[in-house]
């Protein structure tokens, strides 16, 4: 398996609902990427100033990352899409 370096995180998207609340149904087209995931893996953190920082997400968590997040790269291992992203683009976890 696939193990992230620092303080890159490997998630997995969470696909949101293909229905507005009022039963609308929204096609693939116009759907935006969700910016819902599941952490698959975790690097081991970083150094600052001596210190070894650890990440603060752990395997299997659901987070909120930022949906046009700088450090985002789409990978595929095994045949399965992840998003590879740095932390500090996670909003919080869910």
């Amino acid at each position: 398996m696939f193990k992230p370096l620092h303080n890159y995180i490997l998630l997995q998207r969470i696909e949101e609902e293909n229905k507005t609340a009022g039963g609308i149904i929204i096609p693939d087209n116009a759907k935006e990427k969700p910016s819902r995931g599941r952490v698959i893996a975790t690097g081991d953190g970083i150094f600052e100033n001596g210190q070894k920082i650890p990440v603060s997400v752990k395997k299997d968590d659901i987070v909120l990352f930022a949906k046009w997040a700088s450090s985002a790269n789409e990978v595929k291992i095994d045949g399965q899409d992840y998003v590879l992203i740095k932390e500090s683009d996670i909003l919080g976890i869910l």
